[in-house]
């Protein structure tokens, strides 16, 4: 079964992760310095805060597959919706590793149609910020 990801740009994490832990009753899944995630089940939802050189708020949404063919499935609904892809491919990002595609919807947000098939002992690949206009660049 998919979970919705939604991805916010915060100014202070700690601070950020009193405010949701209370909101959800209950602790991240993931807590780092720059980073903490939920994986929330009700809603389901993968709901993740990162520090950014973004302005804070919504930096993106997506799609979270739970195997290879929801992957497929996702990724064949987006070609449906006639949407440009950019495939990022397996990929480090936010202290996992991934395979993940991009797409902008008609207003210009950010989708990201992703399966995570392991853990990172860092938040991305190489220099390169997962969340940001590189990921997405048409």
């Amino acid at each position: 079964m998919k979970r919705l990801h939604v991805n916010l740009h915060v100014n202070n994490v700690d601070e950020s992760v009193n405010f949701y832990r209370a909101l959800f009753n209950t602790e991240p899944t993931v807590k780092k310095e720059d980073y903490a995630k939920w994986m929330l089940d009700d809603p389901r939802v993968n709901f993740s805060i990162s520090l950014g050189g973004h302005e804070v708020g919504v930096r993106h949404l997506g799609i979270q597959a739970e195997n290879e063919a929801e992957l497929k499935e996702i990724y064949s609904n987006i070609e449906k919706a006639d949407a440009q892809m950019l495939e990022e491919g397996h990929t480090v990002c936010c202290y996992a590793q991934s395979e993940k595609s991009w797409v902008k919807d008609p207003q210009n947000v950010e989708w990201e149609a992703f399966y995570t098939y392991g853990e990172s002992k860092v938040n991305k690949t190489a220099e390169a910020d997962c969340c940001d206009d590189n990921c997405c660049a048409a």
